[in-house]
């Protein structure tokens, strides 16, 4: 069985997320611990739990959800997994600090790409990757169909959509992502969000004033 535990994290209220099993197995999605304050309150986490990090999955890659990811690297020594179309917004990231007024060094590690219906796993417990772009060109969800959860960045928020006024967003885009991909899950399904609290499809169903 899969666990979650969230920080907020950094000046963007980001989610950062810690799935893990039973037998302490975990991915660390979208590391966006910023002050040494928060990272060290991750890293507290994950050592008093025994939690063991398999991999760094991101959702996508705009700078508020991989402000720690050169961190998380660099000390669980594990592959990043994220799509490819977003690898560009992950070279931008440099720049985007600039706009905020501070610096951030380019990623460097290892990273794997993941495409539609990939599966992710720790042990039994598997998570199906959904490619839904129009926030970035490569955001993605993490979906447990038995246990009914989805973990997926900025696409859908309580009672709210991800922007796309960023680059290369497409507002049509992800209208279509969330109706076609989320839309079709349980109305139970619970939607772990890149900021905010969690919500479910059936509430934004019924009542996200952006899919009426």
């Amino acid at each position: 069985m899969l666990h979650i535990k969230s920080f907020a994290f950094n000046p963007f209220s980001e989610n950062t997320y810690v799935v893990f099993n039973d037998r302490q197995n975990a991915f660390l999605v979208d590391p966006g611990n910023f002050s040494e304050v928060e990272t060290e309150s991750l890293e507290k986490f994950i050592a008093e739990n025994k939690v063991q990090i398999k991999n760094i999955l991101l959702t996508h890659a705009h700078i508020d959800h991989v402000l720690g990811l050169q961190w998380a690297f660099d000390k669980y020594k594990v592959p990043v997994l994220m799509h490819e179309l977003d690898f560009e917004v992950l070279e931008r990231n440099p720049m985007s600090a600039q706009q905020f007024g501070f610096f951030f060094k380019p990623f460097e590690g290892e990273i794997k790409y993941l495409n539609e219906n990939d599966t992710v796993s720790l042990d039994e417990d598997e998570l199906k990757v959904l490619h839904i772009p129009g926030h970035s060109p490569g955001s993605v969800g993490f979906y447990s169909k038995s246990q009914k959860f989805a973990v997926c960045g900025d696409v859908l928020f309580e009672g709210s959509i991800g922007r796309t006024d960023l680059y290369k967003g497409d507002h049509a885009q992800l209208l279509d992502s969330i109706r076609t991909k989320l839309f079709t899950m349980d109305d139970e399904t619970k939607i772990y969000s890149g900021h905010g609290n969690p919500t479910t499809v059936g509430f934004e169903k019924q009542y996200n004033p952006f899919l009426k």
